[in-house]
């Protein structure tokens, strides 16, 4: 709810209609009508007899432990690193440790995940396949070529998964399909924002962008509009906002139908420093990004790990100084979902009441573990997604026994 309070500003200003008058979280949503041929859901339906069950990986440690109806029993992993990555730590790691569940990472490199593994499948780097290249921060289309035949025993998912489907007895036709057939099914769209862009074409061009002709011409002619170029994308200058009124909503009745806050405004979350909460546990804690690694990914490199400085808890002198803290003590971060030393700097980077600390592999820390055994599985309240900058805690000097 509070970044739809934030994407509602340019609308209350009137700056959505210019270029780079509104608020971009992602650029996902583009691509959101490609791959429905593949997604093939009567597939589900024609082996279960029913819609499969889904879980939210933001949920992982609960689902692991807490689900028995039934129990999961089998976990593939692939394209992921959910012991580093998913919040609450601990419990994904219990989960994990469970001797009844037999797990599976297909990987590139012998992640935390890996260690929980029964059986670690090696998967083909971008290098050693084919694939139909999407983004969340551009709108342009790619086909990466495979450069190199696949090293060692090396599969990529989709070779994997048609072998599964195979030994367990589909024949349908879509498992045989190719590679270059899967990208011809995800292209073929009746969005025109894919009209034109073919495999063949993104093959012979290398990257294509969106077709947004029709939407960089809508503000032609409009007193004080950015006049309409090659690079302009101005999808709401005459309103559509994808929504049923085709509006800019502040009173939302498709939230009210859902049973949620059909109202923009913004209610702190339940840790903050605004909460109860805080009384036990005063500091708001940011997981926030590293500078030199893609999530988890590259954090195995030394070269890159030397770009980073590990086990850095950021604090102000402000809350520093009432507990003893100077820059480069060892501190105890902690709340009741678990604990982890780190190494405190003092530089005044961060306001008071917050401290942040960037994620690494749990395994290169000092105690087998990383930050998101502080981070919560609370889901947000609109999107069902992770809250992991909605975190209290608190910060001690930590001394050994002597």
């Amino acid at each position: 709810m509070a970044t739809r309070a934030v994407a509602m500003l340019p609308c209350i200003t009137g700056s959505w209609k210019e270029v780079g008058g509104g608020l971009q979280l992602s650029t996902s949503g583009a691509f959101a009508s490609m791959g429905s041929e593949l997604k093939r859901k009567d597939l589900m339906l024609k082996s279960l007899g029913r819609p499969a069950r889904t879980v939210n990986m933001v949920e992982l440690g609960k689902a692991l432990n807490t689900l028995d109806d039934p129990p999961i029993k089998a976990l593939f992993v692939y394209g992921s690193n959910p012991a580093a990555t998913c919040p609450n730590h601990n419990e994904v790691i219990r989960g994990l440790q469970r001797p009844d569940l037999f797990s599976v990472a297909h990987e590139q490199f012998l992640t935390d995940t890996t260690d929980y593994a029964d059986i670690v499948l090696p998967a083909t780097t971008f290098f050693e396949h084919k694939d139909l290249q999407t983004a969340y921060g551009h709108y342009f289309l790619q086909v990466s070529d495979q450069a190199i035949e696949p090293l060692g025993e090396c599969r990529s998912n989709v070779e994997v998964f048609r072998a599964l489907a195979e030994g367990m007895g589909f024949d349908d036709e879509c498992f045989r399909e190719s590679v270059d057939q899967m990208i011809d099914s995800a292209l073929d769209s009746d969005d025109p924002w894919l009209r034109g862009i073919t495999r063949e074409r993104l093959e012979r061009e290398s990257q294509v962008r969106m077709n947004f002709e029709q939407a960089q011409l809508c503000s032609a002619g409009q007193p004080g509009a950015a006049v309409p170029t090659q690079s302009a994308f101005l999808p709401f200058a005459h309103g559509n906002f994808f929504t049923a009124s085709g509006k800019a909503e502040l009173y939302s009745d498709a939230l009210e139908a859902q049973g949620l806050d059909p109202v923009v405004h913004f209610e702190p979350p339940s840790e903050s420093r605004h909460s109860q909460r805080a009384k036990a546990f005063p500091l708001e804690f940011l997981a926030r990004k590293a500078d030199n690694f893609l999530n988890s990914s590259f954090s195995n490199l030394p070269v890159i790990q030397a770009m980073e400085e590990p086990g850095l808890l950021e604090m102000n002198a402000d809350d520093a100084r009432p507990r003893g803290i100077a820059d480069g003590d060892q501190v105890r971060v902690f709340n009741p979902r678990g604990d982890i030393l780190l190494r405190a700097r003092v530089d005044g980077t961060v306001q008071p009441g917050v401290v942040c600390a960037r994620l690494d592999w749990a395994k290169l820390g000092q105690q087998g573990r990383n930050i998101n055994v502080l981070t919560s599985e609370k889901l947000t309240d609109l999107g069902n997604s992770a809250t992991f900058y909605s975190v209290l805690v608190e910060v001690e000097l930590f001394q050994t026994a002597s």
